[in-house]
C-alpha cells in the first residue's frame, strides 16, 4: 500500500528544498489516492495519459465568493453579480473547450513572429542593463536582481502595461500565484484575499483596456481588444482582462522559477556552468533539460468528468486530481539516470510546460528570457558562490522556486 501522506508531505514547505525523494517514492504507485481525496498521477505514462483525457477537465477554481461588505445593496445585488460575471469569465487555462481553444487561439495569434522576435533582443538587453546595474556589488540577489525583474518588464512590454505601473504587479501576480495551490481552494482567507486582489487588478486592466480601445498602440491588449480578422474576432471585455492578468501572472511566476533553479543548477554543477561559458550554442539544449530535472511548475490540478480506469485503479467522478509533471520528468522508465542533471541527453520528452490543450503559450518566451540570463550570468559573473545552499523558497508547492538565491561575487565583467 502507499503512503497516503505523501502528497501532503510534498507540499510541507519543509520540503520544498528537495521534494525529488517524495516524487520517486509516489511513482511506485503511478496513480494513487491520498488521505485528502485527492487522486495523484505520477508517473510519465499516466500523466500523458490523463492530459490527454477529455473526461479530465481544467475548471477546478471554486465559485467566485467576493467577500461581503456589510453593505445590502453591495452584499445581495452588486456581489452575485460580479461573482457570477467571474465564473463566466475565467482565465483560459481554467476553461475547457469550446471555450478555451477559442481564447488560446486568440492569444496565440498576437505572438507574431515580428513580436517575438523584437522581445527575444530585448531580453539580451534588459539583462545586459540589470547586470550592469550590479557593477561595483560583491553580492546579488539572483531573483530580485534579475530573474524577476525582466520577464516582468518584457510581458508588460507586449502587453502594453505602462512601465511606471509595473512595480504594482509585483504583489498583485505573487497573491494571485496562489490560486495554482491545492489548499487556496478551500482556505476561506486565501481565496478571499485572491478575490481582493483579483478585484483591484481587474479594475486596473479595465481602465487600461478601455483606453487601448480608444487609442490602440502595437502590443497584445491593443490587438486582443481589436480582433485579429476571420477566425479571430475581438475579445469581449471581461475575456480580456480574465486572460490579461493570466498573461501577466502567468508570464513571469514560472520564468522567475526557470532561471533561478537554472543558476543554482548550474552552481551545483560548476562543470556546466563552465562549459555553457564557453560553449554558449549549448543553451537550448541546457534549458530543456532544466524544465526536465527542476521544472518551475511542479505540478496542475484537474477534476474528473467522468470515472476513469487507469493504472490498475478507478478514478470516481468528480474527484481532484493532480498531475505531478516534475515527477513524471524524473521517471526512470522514461528518463535514464533521472536525478542526474545532463544537457546531453537525447530524446527528451519531458512535462516542463505540460502539454496537450493546456501547453504552456508562453514557452517561447520562457525558452529566450532563460537563455539570455543564464548565457550573459555565466559570461559575466566572476566566481559566483552560493550563499545560501539550499536557499530560503517561496511559499508554493506547485509553482516552486527561490525566494531570494544570494551569490557572492568577485565582481561583474563587461
Amino acid at each position: 500500500m502507499s503512503d497516503p501522506t505523501l502528497f501532503a508531505q510534498v507540499k510541507d514547505a519543509a520540503n520544498r528544498a528537495d521534494p525529488y525523494p517524495l516524487y520517486a517514492r509516489l511513482r511506485e504507485n503511478p496513480v494513487s489516492l491520498q488521505e485528502d481525496g485527492t487522486w495523484v498521477a505520477s508517473t510519465h505514462a499516466a500523466i500523458g495519459s490523463l492530459l490527454h483525457d477529455p473526461r479530465v477537465s481544467s475548471e477546478t477554481l471554486p465559485p467566485a465568493d467576493r467577500p461581503r461588505t456589510g453593505n445590502p445593496f453591495s452584499d445581495w445585488v452588486v456581489k452575485p453579480i460580479r461573482d457570477r460575471i467571474t465564473d463566466a469569465h475565467r482565465p483560459f487555462i481554467f476553461r475547457d473547450p469550446p471555450d478555451h481553444d477559442t481564447l488560446r487561439a486568440a492569444v496565440m495569434h498576437q505572438f507574431t513572429q515580428a513580436r517575438v522576435h523584437e522581445m527575444h533582443r530585448r531580453a539580451d538587453t534588459l539583462v545586459a542593463e540589470l547586470l550592469t546595474k550590479k557593477r561595483g556589488d560583491h553580492e546579488i540577489d539572483i531573483v530580485c536582481d534579475l530573474a524577476y525583474p525582466l520577464p516582468v518588464t518584457i510581458i508588460c512590454e507586449m502587453l502594453g502595461v505602462p512601465a511606471e505601473d509595473e512595480p504594482r504587479f509585483h504583489e498583485w501576480a505573487t497573491q494571485l500565484a496562489t490560486a495554482l495551490e491545492p489548499d487556496t481552494l478551500t482556505d476561506t482567507e486565501k481565496r478571499s484575499e485572491n478575490s481582493r486582489t483579483f478585484e483591484t487588478i481587474s479594475d486596473y486592466m479595465g481602465g487600461l483596456i478601455a483606453e487601448k480601445r480608444k487609442h490602440p498602440k502595437d502590443d497584445m491588449l491593443s490587438g486582443l481588444a481589436a480582433g485579429g480578422g476571420p477566425g479571430f474576432p475581438a475579445m469581449g471585455t471581461y475575456d480580456l482582462i480574465a486572460t490579461a492578468i493570466l498573461m501577466l501572472v502567468a508570464g513571469h511566476e514560472t520564468t522567475v522559477n526557470l532561471i533561478a533553479n537554472g543558476v543554482l543548477t548550474l552552481l551545483r554543477n560548476p562543470d556546466e556552468w563552465r562549459r555553457l561559458r564557453d560553449e554558449p550554442a549549448r543553451a537550448p539544449r541546457l534549458i530543456e533539460e532544466l524544465l526536465r530535472y527542476d521544472p518551475p511548475v511542479q505540478f496542475r490540478t484537474r477534476a474528473t468528468l467522468a470515472e476513469i480506469a487507469i493504472a490498475g485503479v478507478t478514478i470516481p467522478p468528480g474527484a481532484p486530481l493532480v498531475l505531478l509533471l516534475a515527477a513524471g520528468n524524473r521517471d526512470p522508465a522514461v528518463f535514464p539516470e533521472p536525478d542526474r542533471f545532463d544537457p546531453d541527453r537525447t530524446g527528451s520528452r519531458h512535462l516542463g510546460f505540460g502539454g496537450s490543450l493546456h501547453y504552456c503559450v508562453g514557452a517561447p518566451l520562457a525558452r529566450f528570457e532563460a537563455e539570455a540570463a543564464l548565457t550573459a550570468m555565466v559570461r559575466r559573473l566572476q566566481k559566483p558562490r552560493l550563499i545560501d545552499n539550499p536557499p530560503p523558497y517561496r511559499a508554493g508547492s506547485a509553482l516552486r522556486g527561490p525566494k531570494h538565491l544570494r551569490l557572492a561575487i568577485d565582481g561583474i565583467t563587461d
